[in-house]
């Protein structure tokens, strides 16, 4: 890694949307179940979205700039 910092090889920032964490729906007393699910799995589908995205991000970065293991 210290070769490539020498290199000079400036990698672009990560999206701020990558970095956000999705929070729980919250339960609300006197609410249907299946209303505060539906809520939970609203917020399930952003954070695998966002996963996707972070996936798709990294990938595009390791395309240009390669990767050593």
């Amino acid at each position: 890694m210290k070769g490539q910092a020498a290199a000079g090889i400036a990698l672009p920032p990560l999206p701020d949307d990558l970095l956000r964490q999705e929070a729980h729906a919250p339960v609300v007393e006197g609410k249907p179940v299946i209303a505060i699910l539906a809520r939970e799995r609203q917020a399930l589908d952003r954070a695998n979205a966002r996963q996707g995205r972070t996936i798709r991000f990294y990938t595009d970065l390791t395309s240009r700039f390669g990767t050593r293991r």
